[in-house]
This record gives C-alpha cells, structure tokens and sequence, in this order.
C-alpha cells in the first residue's frame, strides 16, 4: 500500500476543504454576520495541514483501486468532520454529532436536516449548507481531478471509487480532462439554472442556495417549507433542472459532439425518463382529489416524483398525507434513484434494467439450459467482472438496509419511520414518512440512530464498496 501517496492526497483535499470554507466567509462578509470568523479559522487550520501532509511529493506516484477505495473513504470522513466544526464554534449547531450528521447529510446530497427552525440560521450556514451539495453532487475527489492533476496513471481509481454508478469510464484519454468535462457540464448546468431563477426574480440568495442544491440534487431549503411558498413557475423550472441532474453526464457529452442519436439511444436514460412519466401519470390520477385543479395535481405530482427519483428532496407538499398508493409509489423511486453519471442517488436506473434483465436470462436459462444468452446493456456485453460486482452490490446493499434498520427500532421508532429513514439516508434522499416526513426532520432520533445514518449516507454516496473496505482486515495486512 502507498500510504505517502494516500498521506499526499488527503493532504490536498484539506487544502481544497479550506479553500471551500472561504465560500461562506465571503458570504458573511456582504451579510455583515460574525459567524464567518470560525469558517475562516477552520478554513486556515485546514489548509496549514494540509500545506503539512503535502510539502514533500511523494517518489512513488502508484496508485492502484486498494489506495483509490481508502482515500476516497477517508477523504469524505476528514471533509465531513471538517465542515461540521463551523456549526459547532458558531454555535448554529452546538451538538458535535448534530453537526457532523448535518454535514455529512451536505456533502452525500442526502439532504436530511436535525435543523428545527432553519430560518433561524445565519446566511452564512445556510449558504455553506447548500455549497456542500454543490461540491458532493459531482465529487470532491473530481473537483480535485479537474484543477490538480495526479501523475502516476492511477488517476482512474479516485474516480472509479467516488463517481456513481456499476461502471466508470473516461469520456477522453486523459482522466483530468474526464474530469474537466464533467465539471464543465454541471458549472454550465448550474449557471442556468440561477440565470433562470433570477429571470423569474427569485431572491438572488435564494436562487444561488437553491441551485446548488438541486445542482448537487441535495435538497437542503432554505424555508421552513422547502420550495412549498415560491411560485409555480419556480417549482417547473426546479422540477425541470431536478430531472436534468438526474441524466447520466455522458448524454451531454455526446449531445455536445452532436452525437444526438447515440445520446438520446441510451437506453439507461430512456428507461428513466419512461418511469418518471409514469410514476408522474399515476400520481396525477390518484392525487387529483386532493388539489383544486388538474394543473396544482400535475404540478406537484411532478415536482415531488423528479425530487425523490433523483434524490434532490426538495418538497412543495406533504406526501405523507397522500394517498396510499402515490407513497408507494414514491417509496419505490427512493430506491430505483437516478442514471448512473448524475449526481443523483438511489440503486441507479442501470443496476434495476441489469437486474430485471438478469431475471429474465434466468427464465430462460430455466426453459433453454442449453442456450447462450448474454446480458446486454446498450448492445454491449457485461463481462463477468461486472456482472459479479452487481450481484455482490445488491447483496450488500441488501445486508447494511436490512440491518440498519434494526437500531433505530431499538430506540423506539416505528416501522414505517425506521424503515424510510434508512431508504431516504442510504439512498441519499432527504424525506423519508410518517417522523422523518416532508414536514419533520432526523433532531428527534436517538444518537445510535444518527450514527447509523451518517454511515448509511456515506455508503450510499461511496456505492457501498470504498467505505466498508476500511472495515476489512485484508486491507491493513501488509502482503507478502
């Protein structure tokens, strides 16, 4: 294991977490608010260690997927630990597991708050809340990858255990200019978004912290009712950008080579927008009663399905109050989440077309033992690397659901809150029902249970895989 070069990273992504925090010192300086002072002194610390971890460069530059997994882990752990230590010295947040689980939440996108009375917060936290979207959404460990780049040709493995998704791949030879690209797109996408809300005067801070967080499809409002009180112009613009997030990022790259027919052939990204037109006609149908008009019903059917599927988690209505049939519904977007390449979360629309395609080989293995019968994906045959991985996926995500749950019941939740809560955390969602719904939040929730949570949140946002691999005894052992 090259741990000088894992030192070197880390060392870097502290420089970078400083970097970051002078985002909400700027903030409080226009606002006039003393709470900029702890980010800035958090911020100088941070970037002092790093300066520490990274003067001299390491001679050995390997790194293979073993450093790749750790460091991303370990990054996201430092990054999270350090962007809580605001809350805490500001005293916003004064409870130190509160904070982290608040930052956390921030940076997986995850968007679930322990924040009662989040008017009552300063511009600048909820500014630095909503920046943590924006910097998760496509990955630090990215961000790093696009402005520093990494010798050694094991570039790869950074981003192949942070970015989402069963595959990654690089769009172009060069890993930082991947990198370059998928920036470029989501700055792009952002901007106009702002741009647009700002056309529809939206309040600028307002349009800014909104568009960080459906950008990094996080979910953190600045309202005590979410998106409920802007206008409806507002909510389609963020429906519409919700749902754009939620693309697989290569779409856009091949539509910006004029590629239109191998962009819109995807069939990943077909398969997501059939089910949100779906989930969106269901709901419709089966909420009409419960608006003044069809319009109301179709709004707020398609705002509440693009927020859970990409796992944004913005709200403009209570759906715990909906019928029984549009929270199933919505239940089952949690998990199915958005493309692969976006940064949205869930299971990912690819990994549930590979599992339904993976059933059906099997009927048929059944009837044809004797057939071959490949699974394609977008006329390409998985290997079996891949095809092992999704299988161990699904088992392991199953097992870490399965058995989170079982701590927050312990402390006393129901079922139906102990079970959204670990769907809407380890999904990356935000909102889960019934004590962890649209119009409540995770401050009630024991401290095991919070524990749990941030956990979930992090495997969710790592893909399960680089986070428990610290766990692993075969890690630590030097081999022979």
């Amino acid at each position: 294991m090259n741990r000088s070069m894992i030192t070197y990273v880390l060392g870097t992504v502290f420089k970078l977490t400083g970097a970051f925090l002078l985002v909400p010192v700027l903030c409080s300086i226009i606002y006039r608010e003393h709470e900029g002072v702890p980010y800035l002194i958090t911020g100088i610390i941070s970037i002092l260690i790093g300066v520490m971890f990274t003067i001299n460069k390491p001679r050995d530059s390997s790194f293979f997927l073993r450093e790749g997994c750790i460091t991303t882990a370990l990054s996201w752990i430092l990054l999270s630990i350090v962007g809580a230590i605001p809350f805490v010295l500001t005293g916003e947040i004064p409870n130190l597991l509160d904070a982290v689980f608040e930052t956390v939440s921030g940076f997986t996108t995850t968007g679930a708050s322990i924040v009662d009375n989040v008017e009552a917060l300063s511009h600048t936290a909820l500014l630095w809340r909503s920046f943590t979207h924006w910097i998760g959404g496509m990955g630090v460990l990215v961000f790093l990858l696009a402005i520093i780049p990494l010798t050694g040709g094991g570039t790869i493995n950074l981003m192949r255990a942070e970015s989402p998704g069963p595959t990654v791949g690089k769009l172009v030879p060069k890993i930082t200019y991947t990198a370059r690209i998928l920036y470029g797109i989501y700055l792009s996408l952002t901007v106009a978004m702002l741009l647009i809300l700002i056309i529809l005067r939206m309040p600028l801070f307002d349009a800014i912290c909104t568009a960080f967080g459906t950008a990094g499809t996080g979910g953190f409002g600045i309202r005590a009712d979410s998106i409920g009180s802007y206008s409806p112009a507002i909510q389609w613009v963020i429906t519409i950008f919700m749902i754009l997030f939620g693309v697989n990022f290569n779409a856009y790259y091949l539509i910006l080579l004029r590629e239109f027919k191998r962009a819109f052939s995807m069939g990943e990204v077909r398969a997501y927008f059939l089910i949100i037109l779906a989930a969106i006609i269901l709901i419709t149908i089966n909420i009409t009663g419960y608006y003044p008009t069809i319009s109301e019903a179709i709004l707020a059917s398609s705002f509440q399905v693009g927020s859970i599927i990409t796992t944004t988690g913005f709200c403009t209505a209570d759906f715990g109050q909906w019928p029984p049939l549009s929270q199933g519904i919505l239940v089952m977007l949690m998990f199915i989440g958005a493309c692969a390449g976006s940064t949205g979360g869930g299971m990912k629309v690819s990994r549930v077309i590979f599992q339904a395609k993976s059933m059906h080989r099997q009927v048929f293995t059944y009837l044809h033992p004797r057939a071959v019968n490949p699974i394609k994906i977008d006329n390409q045959v998985m290997d079996e690397v891949t095809h092992k991985g999704l299988h161990s996926y699904f088992a392991a995500y199953l097992l870490i659901f399965s058995l989170s749950i079982l701590p927050l019941l312990a402390e006393g939740c129901d079922l139906v809150t102990g079970f959204t809560a670990v769907a809407a955390t380890f999904n990356n969602i935000g909102p889960g029902l019934a004590a962890v719904g649209p119009t409540e939040n995770f401050a009630a929730l024991g401290g095991i249970s919070k524990c749990v949570l941030i956990f979930d949140m992090l495997a969710g946002r790592l893909e399960i895989f680089p986070l428990i691999v610290l766990f692993s005894p075969y890690l630590w052992v030097k081999r022979q």
